[in-house]
This record gives structure tokens, C-alpha cells and sequence, in this order.
């Protein structure tokens, strides 16, 4: 998990999340994803990837639906996230202290 401010766009901050990612990996992404420089990153660490292609694209790359419904379980635990009051409303006054309590309740929710 990253921490970035309200307005950078996601693909900006993907670089250093896939940097931290074991080799040789499934990696599943939204379509905030596709863009050639981070598919190419992907595939330039061993891993493949599962990115649903963008409405506007020329070329539909390989894209497995069934595969990419692994994702689900992201996504219910970002959506539980929003039921933690101190992470939707951001009590806390600095980063590290708000991404330290984003991280506790993300193992909550995943988990449970």
C-alpha cells in the first residue's frame, strides 16, 4: 500500500508499487493500468499482465476475465476500508500515522 496526495492519478504512483512485487506473478490491474510503460515494466520483471485494455485503445492486448476475478477480493477489502470512520474521514495529522492505521484495518478487512 502507497500513500499519495488527492490528486495523482494512479499510473503515476505504479512504478514504485510493482517495484516492490515478487518476480513472476499474475499481475491484475484496473484500467487506470493500462498504458504501454507500465505493461512494459511488468513484463520486464518476468510477470504477466491482466489488464482490462481501455475503450479508446487500438490494440486489445490478452485479457483473461475469468483470471481477473481474483481482483474481487482487493476490492471488497478497499471497499471496507470505508466503513473505518478514523480512515475515511483521515483523522490523523501526518502520513505515516494515517498509513499505519490504513494498514491495520486493510489486514482486518482482508482477512475477515
Amino acid at each position: 500500500m502507497l500513500l499519495s496526495g488527492g490528486n495523482v492519478a494512479d499510473c503515476q504512483v505504479a512504478s514504485e508499487l510493482l517495484d516492490d512485487l515478487p518476480r513472476g506473478l499474475m499481475v491484475h490491474g484496473d484500467r487506470d493500468y493500462d498504458s504501454d510503460a507500465i505493461r512494459r515494466q511488468i513484463e520486464a520483471m518476468g510477470s504477466v499482465p491482466n489488464i482490462p485494455p481501455k475503450s479508446n485503445r487500438k490494440w486489445k492486448n490478452c485479457f483473461s476475465p475469468w483470471l481477473y476475478r481474483g481482483r474481487n477480493a482487493i476490492e471488497r477489502m478497499f471497499g471496507g476500508l470505508k466503513d473505518f470512520r478514523r480512515i475515511a474521514t483521515r483523522y490523523d495529522r501526518l502520513a505515516r500515522n494515517y498509513l499505519a492505521a490504513a494498514h491495520i484495518a486493510a489486514t482486518v478487512c482482508y482477512w475477515l
